[in-house]
């Protein structure tokens, strides 16, 4: 029997064919995938809000100048109504929330309030992504899509994450495996 797939902390890129608007022309990390399915957050799709605005809204004010105007993105179509903070890593002395989610060779993906708190008091971790919603396959679902040529995948870059402006995510991400999108088919094809 052969080992399971794993893309943990790898770029999910969608392929020109994908059907469906939630999906074409994103670029998903990929913060967990088990044999009971896989959970991502897309990094290229802004919505918005401003995260200034977001935390005005769960009553907290975010004083930091450096990440205030920076969007909210659209993580995805699963719980749309709940946040997602996707960061660098903590050092292993240095710090910890509630509900956070290490990635192995990876960022951390928290849930709860607290890394909330501590990006309004001016602490937290420096570079962070926040979504609204998260992008779900349950088990053998993000198989099944690969198989079908819905996505291509590569070992994740945090740089086209936090560094990178967002029109570019996609073409970055692409380019990890040396490809410019204007090759890209959407006509799908097997050997």
């Amino acid at each position: 029997m052969s080992n399971p797939v794993n893309f943990t902390n790898q770029f999910l890129i969608a392929m020109p064919g994908m059907a469906g608007e939630a999906f074409a022309g994103t670029v998903i990390y990929l913060c967990e995938h088990t044999e009971n399915g896989a959970l991502g957050l897309v990094i290229n799709k802004p919505i918005d809000i401003k995260l200034k605005s977001l935390f005005e809204k769960v009553d907290l004010v975010l004083d930091r100048e450096d990440i205030s105007d920076n969007p909210v993105f659209f993580g995805g179509p699963v719980q749309s109504e709940r946040g997602f903070v996707l960061h660098e890593r903590l050092s292993d002395d240095g710090g910890h929330y509630n509900s956070s989610l290490k990635i192995p060779g990876g960022l951390e993906m928290t849930t709860s309030r607290d890394v909330l708190e501590a990006l309004a008091s001016g602490a937290g971790p420096k570079k962070v992504l926040i979504t609204l919603g998260y992008s779900g396959w349950g088990a053998g679902q993000l198989e099944d899509e690969m198989g079908r040529n819905n996505w291509i995948n590569v070992s994740a870059e945090p740089g086209i994450i936090f560094d990178t402006p967002v029109y570019q995510r996609y073409e970055k991400a692409l380019s990890l495996l040396g490809i410019d999108p204007r090759m890209l088919s959407q006509a799908a094809g097997h050997a």
